[in-house]
């Protein structure tokens, strides 16, 4: 599996796997175009060939974001798992960090782990916290286990040896000792994966990634046959894109590759718009199963622990909130009789009533056509690739809705109401819960479902301005194809600031270390001088968590001393409070290299009149309150052309997405086609 990207030259393509669609956007001497098809759950290339085939491309150069990676977590469906540890931490796993997820319930289940009981195994090694070897290794219980391993069926092997970060022979030798009698077996080893401290997260993340590597690894060699005569890249959890080799063997990194590619694309068209200015923005994804949320000040935020379902990862990722709530999350009544929707979803298949695919639930997609609020001449602008069918909508809500005394309208709006709820709890989730004003800042909605919703969230959250980009159904995708080529390495320091303060030879040697690793990556991807950028985890003595801050370059006392007055800085916004008098700790050294990806530039039109009259279609009834429909005019998004202005309400209808101008909201067209809404008015 190799690639020889060259974003300069050739047909580029970014291509998206949603739960519902798969989404596509081309650039090439015709310019950007878009599609979708529906996703193929069971084999996600069969998708991916049948949209290509249907715009006429045979080759070119693409950017994948798939969910393969994150459904085998979720679903508990990956390879046959081994963790060879040290000896007393087989069940380091299940103890985890006693966290309890329903702190006063007094039975809980444990989560079934990735790794079965029998195939926990330990053997007698040991270094120290300083790397220093106190027991060595057992050679000959490794030649066992390798035995064992085979007679288990074992698919993967995980290996995990305490302060192994500090230093990884033992974990070497035991794969090197391990692939001579089971040479095919694929190892993720805890240094090469996350060599840093904290056990618990470094163990779940090495044995993630060994969970689900053979599945991703399958994946991409199948991709490479079915796309014979393209260059293939992965969009990874970073918002950057690598080549098929390194994501096959770090498949932990591609959990959220879909996600990132949203937030990515949706900075690239902000800053367009505005300019050059630094964007802040809150993105809002809402596309068919999920809704993904994220705050940008200017820069795509990042972190380095998440949680996936129950599972800690502690990799390089966009900072991004998921919610189970999206256009085929599935409205029913609890146990109490309450109305609620999410976070089960009626995915691509039987998908929501109105898609005629045997879909007996009512969802959100569903209350949206019962409300007028898409067109049931046909979906995805119109064009009648996916028919929809109103009646279907009415008689799903009509059941709902009986079952708690309203009508199919009624029912809808509560639908819709309750998901608003759920997606405005994840908004202020990553603005409020964090130091963050939302009124200072624009709402990007995109997924096949975001500018539906747009400006409800927006006027619950007192946000005044809304930017719908030109192809906000296919944004993620577009954000593919825009992404750079990113590969990141870590190593744990653990040292006082201030000793590196006055003397960052110890940082500086690290440093070279992990740049020259991350060199090597991009120069197998065609990058010979990737841009360098570091970054100190930081953390006051005493705490247990820790903040990430960026390290100007070189290392230098200056730039360490900054480094931590903006950890300090950092500290206030996030907490409320900082500690400038206290000891700081340097925890982690984290490097990233990064290679420029493709920098279309949006097609800019002449700004013309106002008046929007000219790309009207006619008015219909649409509901925004219980009593009764509201006369709603309707816009086609590809004859609306810069300088148009309409007041609300109205919808704008395309082929990827349908826009909704709440009433009391105003609509404006600027060069780039993008639809900035104003709660000012006209």
């Amino acid at each position: 599996m190799t690639s020889k990207f060259s974003p300069e030259s050739a047909t580029l393509i970014g291509i998206d796997v949603g739960g519902t669609f798969t989404d596509f956007v081309v650039l090439d001497t015709m310019g950007l175009r878009v599609h979708k098809v529906p996703t193929t759950p069971d084999d996600q290339s069969q998708a991916i060939v049948a949209g290509l085939a249907a715009l006429g491309i045979s080759d070119g150069q693409i950017v994948h974001g798939m969910t393969v990676a994150t459904n085998a977590l979720l679903e508990r469906k990956g390879a046959r798992t081994a963790l060879l540890t040290s000896a007393g931490f087989a069940d380091l796993l299940l103890i985890g960090r006693q966290n309890r997820p329903h702190l006063y319930q007094l039975t809980q289940t444990r989560p079934p782990s990735l790794v079965a009981e029998g195939l926990r195994l330990e053997v007698a090694e040991r270094v120290d916290f300083e790397g220093a070897v106190l027991t060595p290794l057992d050679e000959a219980a490794v030649e066992r286990m390798a035995e064992q391993f085979a007679t288990d069926g074992v698919e993967s092997l995980a290996i995990v040896f305490l302060f192994a970060f500090r230093n990884p022979t033992h974990e070497a030798r035991a794969a090197e000792i391990i692939r001579t009698h089971l040479p095919n077996l694929p190892i993720s080893l805890s240094s090469a994966i996350l060599p840093e401290y904290r056990e618990v997260e470094r163990t779940a993340t090495t044995v993630i990634n060994a969970y689900i590597q053979p599945l991703v690894a399958r994946y991409l060699r199948r991709l490479a046959e079915v796309l014979d005569g393209s260059d293939v890249r992965i969009m990874q959890s970073n918002g950057g894109a690598i080549g098929l080799e390194q994501a096959a063997n770090q498949a932990a990194r591609l959990v959220l590759s879909g996600p990132a590619g949203g937030v990515v694309g949706a900075l690239d068209v902000a800053r367009q718009a505005l300019e050059g200015d630094p964007p802040h923005l809150i993105t809002f994804d809402m596309g068919g199963t999920s809704t993904d949320v994220a705050l940008c000040p200017g820069v795509v935020p990042t972190t380095a622990e998440s949680m996936i379902g129950d599972l800690p990862l502690r990799l390089p990722l966009i900072d991004i909130h998921t919610v189970g709530a999206g256009g085929g999350s599935v409205a029913y009544l609890d146990a109490g009789g309450g109305l609620r929707v999410g976070p089960r979803s009626a995915g691509a298949l039987p998908g929501p009533a109105c898609y005629g695919r045997g879909g007996q639930e009512a969802t959100v997609t569903d209350a949206n056509l019962v409300l007028g609020r898409l067109d049931p001449q046909g979906f995805l602008g119109g064009t009648g690739d996916v028919a929809l069918d109103t009646d279907a909508s009415r008689q799903v809500l009509a059941v709902l809705g009986q079952a708690i005394g309203l009508e199919p309208e009624a029912a809808a709006l509560g639908v819709i109401q309750i998901a608003n709820a759920v997606m405005e709890e994840a908004l202020r989730r990553v603005s409020v819960e964090r130091g963050y004003d939302p009124r200072r800042f624009t709402l990007l909605p995109f997924g096949g479902a975001g500018p539906l919703h747009a400006c409800e969230l927006a006027q619950a959250l007192d946000i005044r301005r809304i930017l719908v980009p030109p192809f906000p159904g296919v944004l993620s995708a577009y954000g593919m194809l825009v992404a750079d080529v990113v590969h990141d390495a870590s190593q744990t320091i653990l040292q006082p600031a201030s000793a590196l303060v006055d003397d960052p030879s110890l940082l500086t040697e690290i440093y070279t270390h992990l740049a020259r690793q991350v060199q090597s990556v991009l120069a197998q991807e065609g990058f010979d001088e990737p841009q360098i950028e570091a970054a100190l985890d930081l953390r006051y003595r005493g705490q247990s968590y820790e903040l990430t801050v960026p390290l100007s370059l070189p290392i230098t006392p200056t730039n360490v001393a900054s480094a931590v007055e903006a950890f300090h800085h950092s500290h206030a916004q996030r907490y409320g409070y900082a500690m400038p008098d206290e000891p700081v700790a340097v925890v982690t050294l984290r490097v990233a290299g990064r290679g420029s990806g493709a920098q279309p530039a949006l097609p800019r039109q002449p700004r013309g009149e106002e008046d929007a009259t000219p790309a009207q279609l006619g008015e219909r009834p649409v509901w925004f309150a219980p009593d009764g429909p509201t006369p709603t005019a309707v816009y086609a998004r590809a004859r609306l052309q810069a300088g148009h202005r309409f007041a609300g309400p109205a919808l704008v209808l395309q082929y990827d997405a349908t826009v909704v101008v709440a009433p009391g909201w105003a609509a404006r067209v600027d060069t780039l086609g993008n639809l900035w809404l104003d709660r000012e008015g006209v």
